[in-house]
C-alpha cells in the first residue's frame, strides 16, 4: 500500500478550494458564454459541439461526449438539434456502422467563424479579472498546473484535443481590424 504524504485535512481543504473556486469561476464563465452565443440562438452545449466538430473535422458522438465533458445522450440530443438547423450533418462510416459521426456544415462553420469575429474580450469577466495580473507580471495566469490536474482526470486524449483546438486557432486565424478572422487560403494556379 502506498504511503500518503499528505494529511486528511490538507486533502479536504484542497478539494474544497478547487470545488468552490471552480463553481465561482464556472458561474462567471457560463454567464459570459451564454451572452456571447445568444444572438445565434445557441446554448453552451450546442456551441461546444460545433467547436469540437470544427476542430476534430468529423467526430463520433462518443468523441463529442468525451471532449465536451457531457453524457453521450446529451451530446447526441444537442447534435440532433444542430442537425435540424442544418449546422451539423450525421453520418455512418462504411467500416464502423455502430458509431454515429458528425460533421460541421458550411452554415455551422459560418456561425462559428462569426462568433469568433464578434468576440469582445472586455465582455468576459474572467478575462477582465485576469487583466490586473497581466499588467503586473506581463502575462496571463499560467494554466499548466490546472492542465496537469485535468490530464490526470481525463487522460492524454482529452488534452491532445484541447491543445489541438487552440493550435488550430493560432495557425488558421488572424486578427484584422480588431476581429478574429479565418486566414484566407490563396488558390494556387498551376501553369502547364
Amino acid at each position: 500500500m502506498q504511503e500518503k504524504n499528505y494529511s486528511m485535512k490538507e486533502a479536504m481543504l484542497f478539494s474544497q478550494r478547487v470545488a468552490q473556486l471552480s463553481k465561482a469561476l464556472w458561474k462567471s464563465v457560463e454567464k459570459d458564454w451564454q451572452q456571447w452565443i445568444k444572438p445565434y440562438d445557441l446554448n453552451i452545449n450546442e456551441h461546444h459541439i460545433l467547436w469540437i466538430a470544427y476542430h476534430l473535422n468529423g467526430a463520433s458522438i462518443s468523441d463529442v461526449a468525451k471532449f465536451g465533458v457531457m453524457h453521450v445522450s446529451t451530446a447526441f440530443n444537442f447534435s440532433k438539434k444542430l442537425e435540424e438547423r442544418n449546422l451539423l450533418k450525421f453520418s455512418k462510416k462504411e467500416n464502423d456502422k455502430r458509431n454515429t459521426y458528425i460533421q460541421i456544415t458550411p452554415q455551422g462553420e459560418e456561425i462559428l467563424l462569426n462568433l469568433m469575429e464578434t468576440y469582445e474580450p472586455d465582455k468576459f469577466s474572467v478575462f477582465s479579472g485576469a487583466i490586473p495580473i497581466r499588467q503586473l507580471y506581463g502575462k496571463f495566469p499560467e494554466m499548466i498546473e490546472m492542465m496537469a490536474v485535468i490530464r490526470n482526470i481525463y487522460g492524454e486524449d482529452f488534452m491532445e484535443i484541447f491543445e489541438r483546438s487552440f493550435s488550430n486557432i493560432d495557425s488558421q486565424f488572424v486578427v484584422e481590424e480588431g476581429k478574429i478572422t479565418k486566414k484566407k487560403i490563396e488558390k494556387q494556379v498551376e501553369t502547364v
